[in-house]
């Protein structure tokens, strides 16, 4: 490598204002071809990837020694000249003039065949780094910075709420019980409790950060710990509460049309879908979403879809045999494309097949649901099939919500708790409600629980000591991120998800 080189290195992202400058690249190499004397290497430095042409030519024999003795993950830096290629990821490549490699990387397990869910879920420290994951993680990080950026913008005070607790919060069969020193202790549910007590100190508060369920669930919109954004509000009520959720929404999906394109296209995320989330989302009572659940046209619906998900299969299936026909004659960069597509295949069949397995379950559960009880996740997906944008339930049966949601002055049997379903089938992202404010009620409400009324004396005193009407709500950051991203598990928007059996790595 020359001796005269940048000090700094250069982050790819950076690339495309750096046409025609010599620069510095450090990074590891993702993928690699070669051709008659030139190494085409694919660099990645967390801010994205670029294509290194490296003639051996152009390098001494030590330099090519290293450029051909690199291995998939090996670190390297790189210095070259930045050229404009518009075939290329970002529109640029590097010609370089000289490599050094920093480390050699051992065999690598993921290689770019299809690999199990399992066998990735136990690489998951390594499947970070690849292209997809890549793209998930930064949009996890904008949606956070929208979320932060919103509320701070509104004059809301970021403040945590605690991990271990010493109550429930919405009901004691999901909580992890531990010792606390010779008394039980619990890992939080959710931060709402304390975020009222926070919001009548300092009006509006949200807290972010993680929580936990014990439930037993192994569905694709379940983790054992998750994050959670709660705002607590003074002085709101039920539709001002629904007018903030709506709020917060619009901004994360703004932001991420906005910042995230290179993302949303490794993602092969339809943009169109996210681009008809406006302003306005439709707002149903409980009562009203029952009646939609029932009806004729959510029959229809679904009949609609199976029939187009089985038109989509045999498509797909004949789109396949017509590559297996023709891969043994093909040159060896067809072979390549063929190969990636037929991993692309196989991912779209298996998803399918997933949801045609689950169409007579959502059907079932559709037409025989009765008023009283809670929606599942079935009844959300059909719900949500009606709408291309969110859409709000609101005002459920008092007896499937949290004991601490105020009753509706109109209607007893009901509760002014709120749930926002994301569109695709996504279903319920926020979570709230107005919170009871009389003191009475609460007591009778913890007594018909069976919690016990010590361990809220604190909680209590909010209503003693200058209570007023307020609401919050709880916004899964992780489901967020599988909706925006367009993910068919959850477990892919948590860098380090926990699941039933899953706790490495």
């Amino acid at each position: 490598m020359p001796d005269s080189q940048p000090d700094a290195a250069t982050a790819v992202s950076d690339l495309p204002a750096r046409i025609g400058q010599r620069v510095t690249l450090r990074g590891w190499l993702l993928g690699r071809r070669d051709s008659r004397g030139l190494a085409f290497l694919v660099l990645r430095d967390g801010t994205g990837f670029v294509q290194v042409v490296v003639s051996q030519q152009a390098v001494d024999a030590s330099t090519w020694a290293d450029v051909e003795a690199a291995t998939q993950e090996s670190a390297l830096e790189i210095v070259g000249e930045v050229r404009a290629d518009e075939r290329q990821e970002g529109g640029v490549e590097v010609a370089a003039e000289g490599v050094r490699l920093i480390s050699l990387a051992e065999p690598y397990p993921i290689t770019p065949k299809s690999h199990g869910v399992e066998f990735l879920a136990d690489h998951r420290h390594l499947w970070l780094r690849s292209r997809r994951q890549w793209a998930i993680m930064r949009v996890r990080n904008r949606v956070v910075w929208s979320i932060h950026s919103f509320f701070q913008e509104r004059g809301y005070l970021q403040l945590d709420a605690p991990i271990l607790t010493g109550n429930a919060v919405e009901g004691t069969s999901t909580l992890f019980e531990l010792d606390y020193f010779g008394q039980p202790a619990y890992l939080t549910q959710s931060g709402q409790l304390h975020g009222e007590a926070l919001a009548m100190a300092f009006g509006k508060v949200y807290t972010f950060g993680p929580t936990f369920r014990a439930e037993k669930s192994k569905t694709r919109r379940h983790l054992t710990e998750f994050w959670m954004i709660e705002p607590e509000i003074a002085f709101c009520d039920l539709d001002e509460n629904m007018a903030v959720a709506e709020a917060v929404l619009l901004r994360i999906v703004g932001d991420v049309l906005a910042e995230c394109t290179r993302e949303l296209e490794v993602l092969g995320r339809d943009r169109s879908a996210l681009e008809r989330v406006k302003p306005g989302f439709p707002r149903l009572s409980y009562s009203d979403a029952v009646d939609l659940l029932r009806s004729a046209e959510s029959r229809r619906l679904l009949d609609e879809e199976e029939q187009a998900l089985h038109d989509e299969q045999a498509a797909l299936d004949a789109e396949r045999e017509t590559n297996h026909q023709a891969y043994a004659g093909a040159a060896k960069g067809e072979k390549r494309r063929i190969d990636a597509r037929e991993i692309e295949i196989n991912t779209r069949i298996e998803r399918i097949a997933e949801t045609l397995k689950n169409v007579p379950e959502w059907r079932a559960s559709a037409e025989g649901f009765e008023w009283g009880g809670d929606f599942g996740g079935s009844d959300e997906t059909v719900l949500t099939k009606h709408f291309d944008t969110p859409i709000i339930v609101h005002r459920f049966p008092q007896e499937v919500k949290a004991f601490y949601m105020k009753r509706d002055p109109e209607d007893d049997r009901l509760a002014l708790g709120m749930d926002v379903l994301a569109p695709e089938g996504y279903g319920e992202i926020v979570g709230g409600g107005e919170r009871a404010t009389d003191l009475d009620f609460l007591k009778s409400q913890i007594a018909a629980h069976g919690l016990p009324e010590s361990v809220f004396e604190w909680y209590l005193d909010l209503r003693r000591f200058g209570s007023v009407p307020h609401s919050g709500f709880g916004l899964g950051l992780e489901r967020t991120v599988a909706w925006v991203c367009g993910l068919p598990h959850i477990r892919e928007a948590a860098p380090f998800p926990r699941l039933i059996g899953r706790l490495n790595p």
